[in-house]
């Protein structure tokens, strides 16, 4: 805790918003830093001007890590990237913004509850943070999502404890950073293009647990993800061969969507309860009705019991966790229906960036015609379309990987009628809303799940669901007008 970097020489990779911000948290401390970057910006500039040396270039210059102590690289940096390949053959330390932001925590810092998992991250972050907001504490949601954590966590007095979402490339990039308590929501093939291997990718989410697999944290995990429950069960299994300990410095607590045994958050008769945290024989604790969670789907009752148990973990009491689940405000492009026209419900989780997001889309409708399509990275779409083939009425897709879903689709659901949108311009998604209202009847949901990422087409799987909603509006007016 508080690292001294004075005098340190640090090569940051990479200027965007977490590489510019590491440099400067560094340059304030003295280190002396220089930012790697391939092309020339207005960031290396102000990096320049606050006192950084810069070097634009795809890859480290000759005798560049030399004279450098640390390498701290943006999160996306992969490891096969000729930056951090050259620098862990090097033998340097390298890691990324959360790993930083941990080492530079003063003394009496505010504490870490950290959700990491393939999907749910920032709706699991945002819920712990209205939940906290609630119970009193300042807060903010952070990591992966809000301001840079190198500013924020190093900030003494400005908050009581941190709502911090970790990916996968943050958790592998980092080395001591250990959360007060971490919940690990779902382990699905993602990202395999940057890790290699499921293997990996997992090994790098268990990250979230570094404290309680040394003895002195809360583990959080969910028990409806058989990967989950397993990684769970050896952990518990490692710390408490004999017993599960409750209610001392290290915890393993199971989530689940059934009845809770004790040690677990659960669902009983409607309402999410607790029988981790509250009465030691037990009892379950009511925290707050189902009906009152948003965004709907069984996947988000999931995330809330999550939340709820990282609240109750840092004594956080039940009527907290009902009033900031009950006026929690949804992030946008997550299961958001955008408007209902002729009967036909059309619903915006442009979020849904993998098959297993999208599965959980998929199945909280009984009838749907499917936008689908961008970047799978490297993931497998034929069980997903296997899985909810009986409930698709039409598909529509879009983006570089579409053959690969339209070649799963004539496998697993022939009588699907399929539309391709091989246009990639400012109209495909116009196009692509037109083509899935002509497949809709009423009773149907147009539901844009992609099952991938958005960059082919996109800026960002936000820029693709606000394409979405704008071309819903469009149908919408023409249909109030008469029009078709």
């Amino acid at each position: 805790m508080g690292h001294d970097y004075a005098g340190r020489r640090v090569l940051v990779a990479g200027a965007g918003v977490a590489g510019a911000a590491c440099a400067e948290a560094l340059l304030g401390r003295g280190a002396a830093v220089t930012v790697i970057d391939r092309k020339a910006s207005a960031a290396l500039e102000r990096l320049r001007d606050a006192g950084a040396a810069i070097v634009v270039a795809e890859e480290p210059l000759a005798g560049l890590l030399d004279s450098i102590d640390d390498v701290v690289v943006s999160p996306g940096f992969a490891p096969h990237t000729p930056v951090a390949r050259t620098a862990l053959a090097a033998g340097l330390p390298v890691y990324s913004e959360p790993e930083l932001a941990w080492r530079l925590r003063p003394a009496g810092a505010a504490p870490w509850l950290a959700i990491t998992g393939t999907n749910g991250k920032t709706t699991t972050t945002t819920m712990l943070a209205s939940i906290l907001r609630a119970a009193g504490r300042r807060t903010a949601a952070l990591g992966n999502i809000g301001e840079p954590l190198v500013f924020a966590a190093a900030d003494p007095g400005r908050f009581d404890v941190l709502a911090v979402e970790l990916s996968s490339f943050q958790l592998y990039w980092s080395q001591t950073l250990a959360p007060e308590a971490g919940a690990l929501l779902n382990l699905a093939d993602d990202h395999l293009e940057w890790h290699g291997t499921f293997a990996a990718y997992a090994e790098a989410k268990l990250a979230v647990w570094r404290a309680a697999q040394a003895g002195a944290g809360v583990a959080v995990g969910n028990l409806d993800d058989p990967r989950v429950a397993e990684a769970l069960k050896r952990l518990e299994g490692t710390l408490f061969p004999r017993q599960t300990l409750r209610g001392g410095p290290c915890m393993v607590v199971g989530v689940t969507l059934g009845e809770p045994a004790p040690g677990q958050l659960g669902v009983v008769d409607g309402m999410l309860v607790d029988r981790a945290f509250g009465d030691p024989t037990g009892v379950p604790e009511p925290l707050v009705a189902v009906s009152d969670i948003r965004p709907g789907g069984q996947h988000n009752v999931s995330n809330a019991l999550h939340a709820a148990a990282l609240a109750r973990s840092h004594g956080v009491p039940p009527a907290a966790v009902a009033a900031g689940l009950a006026g929690y405000q949804p992030e946008p492009h997550r299961n958001a229906l955008v408007a209902e026209i002729g009967g036909v419900a059309y619903v915006d989780d442009s979020k849904a960036t993998n098959p297993h997001a999208a599965l959980a889309s998929l199945t909280a409708y009984p009838r749907v015609v499917w936008i689908a399509g961008g970047q799978l990275k490297g993931v497998d779409i034929g069980e997903l379309v296997a899985t909810v083939a009986g409930r698709l009425t039409g598909a529509v897709l879009l983006g570089v990987d579409r053959h690969q879903i339209a070649e799963a689709l004539r496998r697993h659901a022939p009588q699907v009628p399929v539309v391709d949108v091989a246009r990639v311009d400012d109209g495909a998604m116009a196009e692509v809303v037109e083509a899935a209202a002509a497949l809709a009847r009423p009773g149907d949901t147009v539901l844009l799940a992609p099952a991938a990422a958005s960059k082919d087409m996109f800026a960002s799987f936000e820029h693709r669901g606000d394409a979405f909603a704008a071309a819903v509006r469009a149908l919408e007016d023409r249909h109030e007008r008469g029009g078709r």
